[in-house]
């Protein structure tokens, strides 16, 4: 899967640009028709709230588009409950596919 991170108003450090890929690439393992995800990190304007991070994400997918996103205090946390909110709708689309099929 080609994975895209874009962080908007700041610059990503590599390693969390390599943490989100990795956790990314692990979803190939319950659908493996993701084509591309495409990450959009950035700092929400409520400075003041510790849970200011934000991570949205958009899969790929042949036929539809599926799509997350989850704010934490941290961008290593958002990205993992994003990517957890994403499961759920891969497996879902893909236990649909298989029904479609027969």
């Amino acid at each position: 899967m080609n994975v895209t991170v874009h962080s908007l108003h700041f610059d990503a450090d590599i390693k969390l640009i390599d943490f989100i890929k990795e956790k990314l690439n692990k979803l190939t393992q319950f659908h493996d028709n993701i084509l591309t995800g495409d990450v959009t990190l950035r700092v929400g304007s409520d400075g003041e709230r510790p849970e200011n991070k934000h991570v949205e994400i958009r899969l790929a997918v042949p036929g539809n588009d599926l799509f997350a996103k989850r704010k934490a205090s941290s961008f290593e946390e958002a990205a993992v409950n994003t990517i957890e909110a994403l499961r759920s709708q891969v497996e879902k689309d893909k236990t649909r596919l298989r029904e479609v099929r027969g």
